[in-house]
């Protein structure tokens, strides 16, 4: 299993970090040590100051495939869920700023927390479905696919070029503007339409 995941897919999300708007996807990946399931807490790094939450819809692939055209990706995921890309700003700041790899900054132990994934058959329309990422009971980030710069499916064709999909991979999608730094005790609850899916804390 492995975690696939896209930056800067929604512009305003681009727009408050000052990156600019792609025109193709950004791709990078996590390791399957950075699954978090369960809703178990997230201990923030010692090696970060600075950790932000991106909560981003999550795909999950139903069989393996490469070189898949667009028109037919959609067979390639049958669940969706939510997923948060812990980010470490400040060291990705660093390595920006040097023109290295983010791996540090994304990649690190526990830094994907995932929800449990629903049919894709149960929502009426994919691309007009609300999610939104509430902290302490305050509403933090709030999304819409229909706002989404790259769509499932040709994420799902252009990743799919380079690298192999295989069944039970994870594709996290792109986050929302909004995202923050957590902090300890922070209550981190995440929705899927009015479905709550994450619900954890920081520690």
């Amino acid at each position: 299993m492995k975690i696939i995941a896209i930056g800067r897919n929604y512009a305003e999300h681009a727009k408050e970090l000052n990156n600019p708007v792609p025109t193709v996807p950004v791709i990078f990946m996590k390791p399957d040590t950075a699954l978090l399931k369960d809703n178990k807490p997230f201990y923030l790094p010692e090696f970060s100051q600075d950790v932000h939450h991106e909560i981003e819809i999550v795909l999950k692939v139903c069989k393996e495939g490469k070189h898949i055209e667009e028109q037919f990706a959609s067979a390639y995921y049958d669940e969706i869920g939510l997923g948060i890309d812990f980010t470490a700003r400040d060291i990705q700041s660093k390595h920006k700023e040097k023109g290295l790899p983010w791996e540090l900054a994304k990649a690190f132990d526990n830094s994907a927390p995932v929800s449990n994934f629903l049919p894709k058959s149960q929502f009426a329309d994919l691309y007009n479905m609300n999610f939104h990422l509430d902290i302490n009971g305050e509403p933090r980030q709030k999304g819409n696919t229909q706002d989404l710069l790259f769509s499932f499916e040709k994420i799902i064709a252009f990743v799919s070029k380079y690298v192999t999909l295989k069944k039970g991979d994870l594709i996290f999608t792109g986050t929302p503007e909004g995202v923050s730094q957590v902090k300890i005790g922070d209550h981190l609850e995440g929705y899927l339409e009015n479905e709550k899916l994450l619900d954890f804390h920081i520690k």
